[in-house]
């Protein structure tokens, strides 16, 4: 079966995540990723050490995930003949994307015109931390600062800030990335055109906040806490001290209090009309927190589900990775890693029907398709390589 991207060749100059997390995206997908690294050295990421993060050969499982099924080249790019190599590869390829700063790129000519003077059709990717322009345009950051400028920081707590763990604005700013290019190709192929975009950890951040920040910007959204929202809106916590959530329209107002066994307050006048509730929300959470407490989880889901209320349960993290949604739509695969073995990985959660996205865990060793690349995508001779390995380009 085919691949959607299928043809498609990336030059990626990058480190860390959200950069190379964006090209690893569409790795998956069916492009061929060419990742340059500096000789000897590579990607920094190679070597991030605790937390658990070593697998087999001391290369860790970010790397592996932000890199897998990319080809690895080590170049030079101080090197005249290190620069002639990435153009001649640019030539030849359809996209090149990097997350370095301007400084460093200006400073190896690896800019959008260096690059579209020798391929006018190559769409050029940036992915920064706080956008091309601006006074910080130059500065550097990663996911805690993506969270901390953005105001994603106090969405969980108002009175101080906290972070979410778990790299989610890399993350989010790899799947930005990924889409930008997606969309650059598809007017390439439409217009004829290559072109430069970018995007950032504070921009990825802020249009993960999207409705957050109209609201506010539009002044319709106040603090507020979980005891200040609707009854039907909140989540509780069952009689086995297992938690699901409820989000259901207020015209099951009845239903729902006929089914946790307590008294309409449709009758009472105090509560009589629903926008009159969110006055007496917390008074009323009181109730059904009382009321869910009265029975395990797994009853509720069957008795709400019966009538085609809107509720699930609120999984844990290592429950979510169990979920038979989850499992059976494929968001969690099995993968045969030559290392670890037979390992559980996240997968890209879009589905086509006639064609195959492939997720798998294994990065490039450093340098290790050097030759391949050269010889077979560049015809450099054998003498040619040799050469450029004495002299320390590659």
């Amino acid at each position: 079966m085919i691949k959607p991207l299928e043809g498609i060749r990336i030059l990626e100059w990058g480190i860390a995540y959200a950069g190379p997390g964006a090209a690893a995206i569409l790795s998956d997908l069916g492009a061929e990723v060419i990742k340059i690294e500096q000789p000897l050295i590579g990607d920094p990421t190679r070597y991030l050490s605790g937390m658990r993060l070593e697998i087999e050969g001391d290369v860790n499982i970010i790397f592996n995930t932000a890199n897998r099924g990319k080809k690895s080249i080590t170049i030079d790019l101080a090197h005249a003949d290190g620069k002639k190599i990435v153009y001649d590869m640019a030539a030849k390829s359809d996209v090149f994307l990097t997350n370095l700063r301007s400084p460093t790129i200006d400073k190896m000519n690896m800019d959008y015109p260096s690059l579209a003077g020798v391929n006018p059709r190559i769409i050029y990717a940036r992915v920064s931390a706080y956008g091309t322009l601006g006074p910080d345009a130059d500065r550097g950051g990663y996911d805690p600062q993506g969270q901390a400028r953005s105001g994603m920081m106090y969405m969980l707590n108002e009175a101080e800030p906290r972070m979410i763990p778990g790299g989610v604005v890399d993350h989010a700013t790899a799947i930005m990335a990924s889409y930008q290019i997606m969309i650059a190709l598809f007017m390439r192929e439409r217009l004829g055109i290559g072109q430069e975009v970018d995007v950032s950890l504070l921009g990825s951040a802020s249009y993960l906040m999207y409705l957050d920040n109209l609201l506010r910007l539009s002044k319709r959204w106040g603090s507020f806490r979980r005891d200040e929202l609707s009854p039907l809106r909140a989540h509780y916590k069952c009689e086995d001290g297992e938690w699901l959530i409820l989000r259901t329209p207020d015209r099951d107002w009845p239903t729902v209090c006929r089914l946790i066994g307590v008294e309409s307050p449709e009758n009472d006048q105090k509560f009589k009309d629903m926008e009159k509730k969110p006055a007496h929300a917390r008074e009323l959470i009181a109730v059904f927190r009382k009321a869910f407490a009265g029975k395990r989880r797994s009853e509720w889901l069957r008795i709400f589900s019966d009538k085609n209320l809107i509720i699930c349960a609120v999984n844990s993290k290592a429950d979510a990775l169990d979920d038979p949604q989850m499992v059976e739509n494929g968001y969690v695969v099995d993968f045969m890693h030559p290392d670890m073995g037979k390992v559980r990985i996240p997968a890209f959660p879009i589905r086509f029907s006639k064609a195959e996205v492939k997720s798998q865990l294994i990065g490039p060793k450093l340098g290790e398709n050097t030759f391949e690349i050269l010889h077979n995508l560049l015809s450099y001779s054998d003498d040619d390589i040799a050469k450029l390995k004495e002299n320390g380009v590659i």
